[in-house]
């Protein structure tokens, strides 16, 4: 078992590897999202539907998704030994499966530090309703 002091700065390299995700999603990186997703990786979709990692690829190999803008932040992060709980806020424009989308959510991710790096095992995102958007303004 890895030990935190064994990992240096493991918020810090967690928060990168966010926004390596993010950056991964707006390049279409495909070859940086692999190695960032664990290979028992799932996804959460919004209809409750659980995607692996395949699914997940192979929806951004298809060319009928893609983001335009996104951007991340409000990180709340709880590292326990090799894993890591990140909560945040992000925002995104785009298309999927050729609905164009422009929203907020909040999301969780999880992380697991192996051969010295962080992959993500899990996501999930909630939409960030209108009303709650009012609410914080």
């Amino acid at each position: 078992m890895t030990s935190l002091k064994d990992i240096p700065d493991p918020a810090a390299q967690v928060i990168e590897a966010e926004r390596q995700w993010l950056n991964a999603h707006l390049k279409l990186d495909l070859v940086l999202l692999d190695r960032l997703m664990a290979d028992e990786f799932l996804q959460v979709n919004d209809r409750g539907e659980l995607l692996s990692k395949q699914q997940v690829l192979a929806s951004f190999k298809s060319g009928n998704r893609y983001w335009q803008e996104a951007n991340s932040g409000e990180y709340k992060l709880q590292v326990y030994n090799e894993v890591a709980v990140v909560c945040g806020r992000w925002q995104a424009k785009g298309v999927n499966t050729g609905q164009s989308f422009d929203y907020a959510a909040r999301y969780i991710s999880v992380w697991v530090y192996r051969d010295k790096r962080w992959q993500m095992v899990s996501d999930q995102s909630t939409t960030i309703t209108d009303e709650m958007r009012n609410a914080s303004a």
